[in-house]
């Protein structure tokens, strides 16, 4: 699908998708693009886009080079990141004749936020280069509140796995359900981090390309902006990433402390219970001569034997502080 945006009034407008009539469009957009709407393009602009294999190849030779007098980009961008399977994939930007092409097979919600805001409010997409910025920095503010999000997810991670101090409040936790939480979490943060490294490397290589296509100092501000606040979100994600490797420790901690009281508990039942066993056995045997058996006092003085057994090792677990 081919989406096509202009300039009208500093606002960013909506148009026919159609390669034969580009004249004042700045921005094109091409969604899960088939091979007749490449071939149309391409014709159109005289550039050549780049197929699903190519986009996905990571060397950087491969994501950031100029062709034909264009620049092409590829970042990795997250998507359906409120879902409990979130993706990452990469999208290609490409600045030729002053005019903004994209290509992607997400639907990263910057590419739906950010044409929405601009119809609204100037945010200077009078040409590619600047809607590639608008669309950068809704991006990065995206990234920051999926960010945020997690920082909020994590902590309340946390409070239900130190919080919980009872045996049976944690039980009642599921620190199972807590572990795979963490792990999603891991996860997320991982990809993020990923896909800023990578809004890292456009925005450097779109620093020294985009020069001589624009000199304003406001543009070069902007990139600066942007590069820094991609560079703190990147520390906010080794900070949450740090977070939960260190919850996943305690929380395993944990579990290694219930499953060693439940080895505990089976011992100390085993021990108490063993010398009963002992004397039971002994005055079980079919022996003809055993004194006891003719005793009148035989069989309560033989309970008596194993309770005094059982209760004597309990006390002494007691005492030392095993139970």
């Amino acid at each position: 699908m081919i989406s096509a945006y202009l300039n009208e009034q500093d606002r960013l407008l909506s148009t026919r998708g159609d390669p034969a009539q580009l004249d004042g469009v700045v921005w094109i957009d091409l969604m899960e693009p088939t091979p007749d709407e490449e071939s149309a393009l391409e014709k159109a602009l005289g550039i050549a886009i780049p197929t699903r294999e190519e986009m996905d190849e990571i060397e950087v030779s491969s994501r950031l080079y100029t062709e034909d007098g264009a620049v092409f980009m590829t970042a990795t961008l997250p998507s359906r990141t409120e879902t409990e399977h979130p993706i990452i994939s990469p999208v290609t930007f490409v600045l030729t004749q002053h005019r903004l092409v994209t290509i992607r097979y997400s639907e990263p919600r910057a590419f739906r936020t950010m044409p929405t805001r601009a119809s609204k409010v100037a945010l200077g997409c009078q040409d590619g280069e600047g809607v590639l910025l608008a669309l950068l920095e809704a991006q990065i503010d995206r990234m920051a509140d999926i960010l945020e999000r997690a920082g909020r997810d994590i902590a309340a991670l946390s409070a239900m796995v130190f919080r919980n101090r009872g045996r049976r409040n944690r039980r009642e936790a599921n620190l199972q359900t807590i572990l795979e939480q963490i792990g999603a979490q891991g996860d997320l943060n991982s990809n993020v981090r990923e896909c800023l490294m990578s809004l890292d490397r456009v925005l450097g290589y779109l620093s020294q390309a985009i020069q001589p296509l624009r000199q304003e100092k406001e543009v070069r501000n902007r990139i600066k902006t942007m590069s820094r606040d991609l560079h703190s979100l990147v520390d906010h994600t080794d900070s949450l990433t740090q977070k939960a490797t260190f919850l996943l420790d305690a929380t395993l901690g944990l579990i290694n402390i219930e499953q060693n009281g439940i080895i505990k508990f089976f011992s100390v039942a085993a021990v108490v219970f063993l010398p009963p066993t002992l004397i039971a056995s002994i005055y079980g045997m079919n022996f003809q001569f055993m004194p006891e058996l003719h005793w009148p006092v035989g069989y309560p003085l033989a309970i008596l034997l194993m309770v005094i057994s059982a209760v004597l090792p309990y006390l002494l677990f007691k005492r030392r502080g095993w139970l």
